[in-house]
């Protein structure tokens, strides 16, 4: 039994659902049925009952609801026992926005000469884990999260680019309707790896009364730009500010004409907490230094529930 197992316990068990909880967690629902099955397994008893519509605690579940929040609890209380009060700050984002956020953290370090701002590397779930533990002041993400204790702030909106083999068809422009993209496969990373990505991409074909063709996932050793080379008939997307950095070679990058593929940018921060000044700022720079400028507007704060 681990921690992470609890998580995934307590949240199938506030949403009655697995596909919900696995949405909530940003994985996919196969994954967290193998972890409560493992749970259950070495529980030695069912948590859920899924022979009706909805997914209900069983008795031992209900018992063990508790137990998970309070043992949850315990461990974001010893990241604060470990945590020693120091004049910094801490943001934990992958390395796509690594590149961005250096002009914010020069201007925070300018400014405010005593703080230091640390930028730590994690992957999307400890990111808001390390948030919610107070391991962290602040994490990146694209998406949102709606998670008790915790809240975003919107920075701004980011395009998708539309990238294809100089060879393909639809190459020949400069912006493409998603009915035409419609008829060619899309390469992209699995769900359970890029949920966000298939989520945007899906509803943006709901849209417009269509449905992507996806193509074979690419695998984790490769790369989308390499994948389309290869199949010149394919086509993926890229982050905008991924695309900046692409060598474009052989390439064709395309913005899509509606303006549907699009995701939010946003820093989870700590429900409740009252901001410094230095984090203020600190958010302001980030706003302008990670979505382009055209596509920016003031930070918004909202809550989580």
């Amino acid at each position: 039994m681990d921690f992470r197992q609890l998580r995934y316990f307590l949240a199938v068990g506030e949403e009655s659902s697995f596909s919900r909880a696995a949405q909530r967690c940003f994985i996919s629902q196969s994954a967290i049925s193998h972890q409560i099955a493992k749970l259950e397994h070495e529980l030695g008893t069912s948590l859920f009952d899924r022979s009706t519509r909805s997914v209900k605690l069983t008795a031992a579940g209900l018992r063990l609801m508790p137990i998970a929040s309070e043992v949850l609890g315990l461990e974001a209380r010893a990241f604060e026992v470990a945590t020693e009060p120091r004049d910094s700050i801490r943001i934990t984002a992958n390395m796509s926005f690594a590149t961005q956020s250096l002009d914010a953290i020069s201007q925070v370090r300018e400014r405010y000469p005593h703080i230091d701002v640390e930028f730590v590397i994690k992957d999307f779930t400890d990111r808001v884990n390390a948030v919610a533990s107070g391991e962290a002041d602040l994490a990146l993400i694209r998406g949102e999260v709606d998670r008790p204790g915790l809240e975003t702030v919107r920075l701004g909106i980011e395009d998708l680019v539309v990238v294809t083999s100089s060879q393909h068809p639809l190459s020949a422009f400069s912006t493409v309707d998603l009915g035409e993209l419609a008829h060619y496969p899309l390469l992209l990373p699995p769900r359970s790896s890029q949920v966000l990505l298939h989520r945007v991409i899906e509803d943006a074909f709901v849209e417009v009364g269509r449905r992507a063709r996806f193509g074979p996932s690419i695998a984790s050793d490769h790369t989308a730009t390499l994948e389309v080379l290869t199949n010149p008939r394919a086509w993926t997307v890229l982050y905008a500010s991924t695309a900046a950095e692409t060598p474009s070679k052989g390439l064709k990058f395309m913005r899509e004409k509606r303006h549907l593929l699009r995701v939010p940018v946003c820093g989870v921060v700590r429900t409740g907490t009252v901001p410094t000044p230095e984090l203020e700022f600190l958010v302001q720079a980030l706003a302008h230094s990670i979505v382009p400028a055209t596509d920016n507007a003031p930070p918004v704060r909202g809550s989580g529930s």
